[in-house]
């Protein structure tokens, strides 16, 4: 049997609902071997984020250039990527490896608030980063940073779905998770001539940390394999629906979601 690889290059999560662990667990789940770039550390739990500590730059570069002289990832996913010097240095090596199937999940923000990534580095992932991608892979909230624009309807994330299309990505996911005023949670996908929606009932919890990271490393996964975008979205959407719906109940804040779930229902298990 065939294992394929994947890579992410994030930020870690010592309480292991998102970064690095999150894309861990997912990628072991859906079965995919998964290698990591550790960009930063944060010291957070699920009432909030304590602190964050960017690893040194030649220490991103040496993780980087270990992995790419002697792996072979089939996808790589962004996360937290902290500053705009990082961001470059991704798209450098990205190029200098031929790696392929990137998928950015723009994090910039957590989930209670904390500012994941330095206002300067918009900009450059945008300019250096994006055109790269193959999926890009924003909440509300990351879309309106990264388009300048306002996002409160339905037609408002087509408008930025397509502007990211323009900014080079392949493809623009504008996920709907925040629109909390609509009982459906609709996920917008644009791929430069066709709208995809992809509908869920919205679940009631505020165990939701790590969403973002585990859909985009769900997304991942499926590239990996192989898979289609379309039909990767649709698996990915399945997967974060799981973890949602069949909560953990951890913490005091915002909860992780349950990785395990989306196989335990794949067996017939709950």
């Amino acid at each position: 049997m065939t294992i394929v690889q994947a890579l992410t290059i994030a930020g870690s999560d010592n309480g292991g609902g998102a970064g690095i662990q999150a894309d861990l667990k997912t990628f072991q789940e859906l079965g995919v071997y998964g290698m990591t770039v550790i960009t930063a550390i944060a010291a957070q739990n699920t009432t909030g984020v304590q602190g964050v500590y960017p690893i040194s730059y030649d220490g991103i570069v040496q993780q980087l250039d270990s992995t790419g002289v002697d792996f072979q990832p089939c996808a790589v996913k962004t996360g937290m990527l902290y500053n705009a010097e990082i961001i470059r240095l991704v798209a450098t090596k990205w190029q200098q490896y031929g790696w392929t199937n990137l998928v950015i999940d723009p994090v910039m923000v957590a989930k209670g608030g904390a500012p994941l990534l330095q206002q300067e580095a918009v900009q450059a992932l945008v300019q250096e980063l994006l055109p790269h991608a193959l999926i890009t892979t924003p909440n509300i909230p990351e879309a309106e940073l990264l388009t300048g624009m306002s996002i409160r309807n339905l037609s408002e994330r087509e408008e930025a779905a397509k502007q990211l299309v323009q900014m080079g990505t392949a493809y623009a996911l504008v996920k709907g998770g925040h629109d909390v005023d609509s009982g459906m949670v609709v996920d917008v996908m644009y791929d430069g001539k066709t709208f995809h929606y992809l509908e869920n009932l919205r679940v009631v919890t505020r165990h939701t940390h790590g969403t973002g990271c585990t859909f985009s490393a769900a997304i991942t996964a499926e590239l990996a394999k192989g898979s289609p975008v379309l039909a990767a979205v649709t698996t990915a959407r399945a997967f974060i629906q799981a973890a949602i719906e069949d909560e953990l109940g951890f913490g005091a804040g915002h909860g992780p979601t349950n990785h395990f779930a989306y196989q335990r229902r794949q067996r017939g298990e709950r």
